[in-house]
């Protein structure tokens, strides 16, 4: 008979404890209550350790972005507390966004300006005035203009009205002047600092005519003969054709001029009304509100998109940028324009080699950003006028079907019947809105492209100022 060995004896389980014993009533498997943790897996810890990095230098950025622009916030808001008269003017400044090359998105400049520049200026009550240019060259257009008009009122061509006067906020021109150098302008980006210049430049010297671009634009098609009636030629084989019989030119007869016959007036419109002695570019030009000079890269395309993606995790970097021209123009600390240097013009300039670029003082502002304009910019004049080319070519068959419609020498078929091809009077204007494209396009490019240097004119010497950085304990120490 067996006897049990005394050496060994049973150990009874550990009774669970209370929490395992409720954890195991609630539904959850015991094997888990027994699971014990280890480390992941090889793959795991990649997977962790680069999400875990990423996702912290995001929130880092973004975290810095806020105290950054709170930063400046809080130097800023005394300002925007002082009371003020009701009927007193705020601080108001002017602010320029040109259409970036290659982006159809033309208010990319005043979106930045929105995200970075506006809440130092909101904080400050500071006014402002966006003007974006949906195309190349609008910008300088609407800076000459706006000269162009300050000048009249300035010289009295164009008085102002009387009603005007009478309302309660109204003010002299010498009171809206000193007002508006208070204020400011600001350039967001090089390519609106080479139309803001362009436009200064041409407000200043062309002439105070108010000139119909339209006007003039049809008066030079006209004569470009694209819309000339087609000579039919004779079916008689016994008419010998004789000498080609022209029509008087418009500078030989006036009378038979196709503009002397529709306007006999057209010369006199031509003619300023405007005195000779007003009606000159002024020697000297008066000061100008000073200039917060904004960069602005717009990085588009499939080869920046690391550089996009390097820029969304450094937001902060902006947020710096924009906060401290923001503080800038709050600050109101300025000083003259550095002008730029006279090149040198040598004796064998043709054959010699091109020595180094001279300094175009504060003219190079933003000028780095110029390289990273799309490589296709380079064929923009080129496939304007391919498009031109394609359009008067196609321009002769779509001008015979209207004709011929509209003088019943044929039946619409059934396609035109559905959709009706274009009148004369309709590619006529088309023809004209075509063109005002064409040309105004070309010539905003010629601005903008990099080849072309700011414009530059001595008179704006001792008018132009920059604003620039005001130093004090509380900004370095950021």
């Amino acid at each position: 008979m067996n006897t049990p060995n005394p050496t060994t004896s049973t150990v009874e389980p550990k009774p669970p404890s209370g929490f395992r014993t409720v954890l195991r009533y609630t539904g959850i498997p015991v094997s888990w209550l027994d699971k014990r943790p280890k480390l992941p897996s090889r793959n795991w810890l990649i997977f962790l350790s680069v999400t875990s990095s990423v996702t912290g230098y995001f929130i880092y950025d973004r975290r810095e972005c806020r105290r950054i622009k709170q930063h400046y916030i809080d130097l800023v808001k005394e300002q925007g507390n002082e009371p003020v008269d009701a009927l007193a003017w705020p601080r108001k400044v002017t602010v320029y966004g040109a259409k970036w090359p290659g982006d159809e998105d033309y208010k990319q400049a005043t979106k930045y300006f929105r995200k970075y520049v506006k809440p130092i200026l909101v904080a400050a009550a500071v006014d402002f005035e966006l003007i974006s240019g949906k195309r190349f060259g609008d910008v300088a257009e609407l800076v000459a203009d706006d000269i162009r008009k300050r000048r009249r009122i300035d010289l009295g061509v164009d008085p102002i009205p009387d009603i005007a006067k009478t309302l309660p906020t109204y003010k002299p021109p010498e009171e809206l002047a000193k007002h508006r150098l208070q204020g400011g302008i600001v350039i967001i980006g090089r390519p609106t600092l080479k139309e803001f210049m362009a436009g200064l430049k041409k407000g200043w010297t062309d002439p105070l005519d108010n000139v119909d671009h339209e006007e003039v634009l049809a008066r030079e098609l006209e004569s470009d003969g694209h819309f000339d009636e087609p000579e039919e030629p004779s079916d008689d084989p016994s008419v010998s054709p004789g000498p080609k019989l022209t029509a008087p030119s418009a500078q030989n007869s006036p009378v038979f001029s196709p503009l002397q016959m529709r306007s006999p007036s057209t010369s006199t419109k031509l003619k300023s009304t405007i005195p000779d002695t007003i009606n000159v570019p002024p020697l000297t030009i008066p000061p100008v509100p000073p200039l917060l000079l904004v960069p602005f890269t717009n990085h588009i395309g499939i080869s920046q998109i690391p550089i996009m993606i390097w820029e969304w995790f450094n937001r902060r970097h902006e947020v710096r940028a924009g906060a401290e021209a923001g503080y800038r123009l709050v600050v109101n600390c300025s000083r003259p324009i550095i002008p730029p240097m006279e090149e040198p013009k040598t004796m064998f300039a043709d054959i010699t080699t091109p020595q180094a670029t001279v300094s175009q003082g504060d003219l190079d502002f933003d000028k780095e950003a110029e390289k990273w304009y799309k490589n296709s910019l380079s064929k923009f004049t080129s496939e304007i006028e391919k498009a031109r080319n394609k359009y008067y070519d196609n321009l002769p068959a779509a001008l015979a079907t209207a004709r011929e419609l509209a003088r019943g020498v044929r039946e619409p078929t059934k396609e035109e019947v559905n959709n009706p091809p274009p009148t004369e009077v309709e590619l006529r204007a088309e023809r004209m809105k075509k063109e005002l494209r064409w040309r105004r396009d070309v010539a905003g490019w010629d601005i903008v492209k990099p080849q072309q240097k700011v414009v530059w004119d001595d008179r704006f010497r001792d008018a132009l100022r920059i604003f620039t950085d005001h130093r004090d304990e509380k900004v370095s120490s950021l």
